[in-house]
């Protein structure tokens, strides 16, 4: 197999199903262990992956939007499930940009709810539903990742507040800290959480320890943490010395 189509499998297999162990790569593809170690350096200094212990996760902060959509759909249904839970009629909700703020919008429908976006796709999908009082922040269009950025969308928000806040991320550190690969999203999503009472972090698996080189905030930001399956013992200490109560989706609670 020519290497060009290695990487291809590679990354296609890292953006479907988060990150990979070099073992299980090896044996998708049918060569040796090496030959994967060395693949995963290349594309590293191509800047479309990140090398973690044994393994990799894929780069995914500038994947179009509607690419993305179609990664873990079913993990970020359950987060999101949760997170509409968590919501009362008559609050007002804060929607970060990404697609699990995506697919928690699509749960908001029916209900008596202010809802603050900058993500073009919740403003799609929540423009038709008369009972949502809908708030589309101004700003920069991101055409390919379907969000407003700048200045104008932070001076926005400071004339706003939130009782809650559903953040996205690129990747949870071990130490708690949340992180993102796009460094334009960073001072929106700093002034998302400035301006909201509980800022809750929507994470599936593969969030942990995920991508991202620009730090949005550390554990004592976050109120709760929504995932689909438990993070590592250190992220997950991290996180609760920090007093984040840390939700398992489809847990039933006591």
């Amino acid at each position: 197999m020519l290497a060009e189509r290695r990487h291809q499998l590679i990354l296609r297999a890292l953006r479907s199903g988060g990150p990979a162990a070099v073992t299980d790569l090896s044996e998708q593809l049918g060569v040796s262990p090496a030959t994967i170690r060395r693949d995963l350096v290349r594309l590293e200094e191509d800047g479309l992956l990140t090398r973690v212990h044994g393994g990799a996760v894929a780069e995914e902060g500038d994947q179009p939007f509607a690419e993305v959509a179609e990664v873990r759909v079913a993990e970020k249904d359950a987060i999101a499930e949760h997170a509409a839970a968590m919501v009362e009629d008559g609050q007002s909700v804060l929607l970060d940009i990404g697609t699990t703020a995506y697919r928690l919008a699509r749960r908001l429908h029916g209900r008596r709810l202010t809802v603050i976006t900058s993500n073009l796709v919740v403003y799609e999908e929540l423009a038709d539903d008369e009972g949502i009082e809908l708030v589309l922040l101004g700003g920069m269009v991101r055409r390919d990742y379907r969000s407003l950025v700048g200045f104008l969308t932070e001076d926005n928000l400071r004339q706003l507040h939130a009782d809650w806040l559903f953040l996205g991320t690129s990747g949870v550190r071990p130490g708690g800290q949340v992180m993102d690969t796009t460094v334009v999203e960073v001072p929106v999503k700093r002034a998302m959480i400035k301006v909201s009472d509980r800022v809750v972090l929507l994470a599936d698996a593969a969030k942990f320890p995920g991508t991202g080189m620009a730090k949005v905030c550390g554990p004592e930001d976050l109120d709760v943490v929504v995932t689909n399956a438990p993070a590592d013992p250190v992220t997950r200490f991290a996180l609760q010395e920090a007093g984040v109560e840390v939700v398992l989706a489809g847990e039933v609670q006591a």
